[in-house]
């Protein structure tokens, strides 16, 4: 896998206190990014498109889950249209708005993206770089 995936990170995990409404929110914003289950367990779900990048889970030690100040978490879309529809999706299955697609300039003129908070309160993102647009200079 190392070699044919481009990615610095091998997965990222979130803990949910209602497990059936996590997975159902996120089968739902993940389709439109191309996105799938790819392995499943009786309280943990991982999604990618080829390998196990994004895992839903009950907390391990049986404590509730809690959000991360200043954590939130980005998908990489493949286009503006496809961070638009995640956006949708998000708010159709209970998300609240925390950003509305568009471009974000203090990212870089590539960058186009929104920013929505999952049913537990994680902060989520969907994000297009447009690399025809220019490179983000170094601050």
């Amino acid at each position: 896998m190392s070699d044919e995936n481009p990615s610095i990170l091998s997965h990222v995990s979130i803990g949910t206190n209602d497990f059936a409404r996590a997975v159902a929110f996120y089968d739902a914003i993940l389709t439109p990014l191309g996105c799938r289950r790819v392995l499943e367990f009786p309280n943990a779900v991982a999604y990618g498109r080829q390998f196990p990048e994004f895992w839903v889970q009950t907390p391990i030690d049986g404590k509730p889950a809690t959000v991360g100040n200043g954590t939130h978490f980005c998908f990489l879309a493949t286009s503006k249209q496809a961070v638009d529809a995640f956006h949708q999706a998000a708010l159709k299955a209970g998300a609240t708005d925390d950003g509305a697609p568009g471009p974000r300039p203090l990212y870089g003129p590539p960058y186009y993206g929104c920013f929505v908070r999952d049913p537990d309160g994680h902060k989520v993102e969907a994000n297009f770089w447009d690399a025809s647009l220019g490179a983000h200079e170094a601050v």
